[in-house]
C-alpha cells in the first residue's frame, strides 16, 4: 500500500511539472505520464496483495 502512495505522490509532481511546462510538446507527454502514474499508483490500491489469494 505504501509503494501505491508514493506512485501517486510522484505521479502528482511529475504531472504538476507537465502542466506548467504545457505550451511546449514536452510539457503535454510529461502531464500524460504523470497522469498515467497517479491512474495506475489508484489502482494498484484496490488490487488484493498476493498473501491473500
Amino acid at each position: 500500500m505504501a509503494t501505491s502512495w508514493v506512485v501517486v505522490i510522484l505521479g502528482i509532481i511529475v504531472s504538476l511539472l507537465g502542466w506548467y511546462l504545457t505550451p511546449n510538446a514536452w510539457g503535454y507527454g510529461i502531464l500524460g505520464f504523470g497522469l498515467a502514474h497517479i491512474v495506475l499508483g489508484i489502482l494498484n490500491m484496490f488490487r488484493a496483495p498476493l498473501r491473500s489469494r
